[in-house]
């Protein structure tokens, strides 16, 4: 990767902490962080609440910037606000969910292609002709007008926010699995073991 894609956030949203659960023999995060750590620099967790819970992973912790549980927006701009203080002359972070074990192997690769071969401001994943927002790739320039879009306009539908850019979306195909599955309910967990599975 070059040094424009620096910092990552690992949004872990909602669920009483769903990332956490065990799943094959490691947490959901665990899975998702051996997915994604080869194709970045570094990682951050984007989580509210104690940070000690997430300890034993060795990530820094980052909660988020505007209060209230804004949803993902909020994550896409903690991480944003991260890598400006903490990263100087980082251009991009790439976004994950933490529910999806499966998450692309090529994720940040293919959505940097397409931004840079579309000359787009933002990049986003689909699969099945579904999107993905959360996993994406977004410019730290955007910093100031997600917070004031988020502050005095009060948005918090990520499409709202991306309708204001060009947006490259990336599809990955869904069969035999959709990378982008995530674990949400009993079914879920249960389907996502079988998978799991040698």
């Amino acid at each position: 990767m070059r040094n424009t894609s620096c910092r990552r956030t690992i949004p872990a949203h909602g669920g009483g902490d769903k990332c956490l659960r065990e799943l094959a023999g490691k947490t959901i995060l665990q899975h998702v962080m051996e997915r994604v750590s080869p194709q970045v620099k570094a990682l951050a967790i984007n989580a509210n609440g104690d940070p000690a819970r997430f300890d034993d992973y060795g990530l820094p912790v980052v909660s988020d910037s505007i209060e209230g549980f804004a949803g993902p927006l909020a994550g896409v701009l903690t991480g944003m606000e991260w890598a400006a203080e903490h990263v100087p002359g980082c251009e991009l972070i790439a976004t994950f969910a933490t529910d999806a074990p499966f998450v692309p192997t090529d994720l940040v690769p293919r959505l940097q292609a397409a931004l840079e071969r579309s000359g787009s401001d933002i990049a986003a994943a689909s699969s099945g002709g579904r999107a993905h927002p959360v996993f994406g790739l977004w410019p730290v320039a955007l910093r100031e007008d997600l917070r004031d879009a988020m502050i005095r306009e009060e948005v918090r539908k990520v499409d709202v926010f991306t309708a204001r850019y060009k947006l490259v979306t990336v599809d990955w195909s869904n069969a035999p699995l959709d990378p982008f599955y995530n674990v949400n309910h009993p079914e879920d967990f249960d389907r996502a073991l079988e998978l799991l599975q040698p």
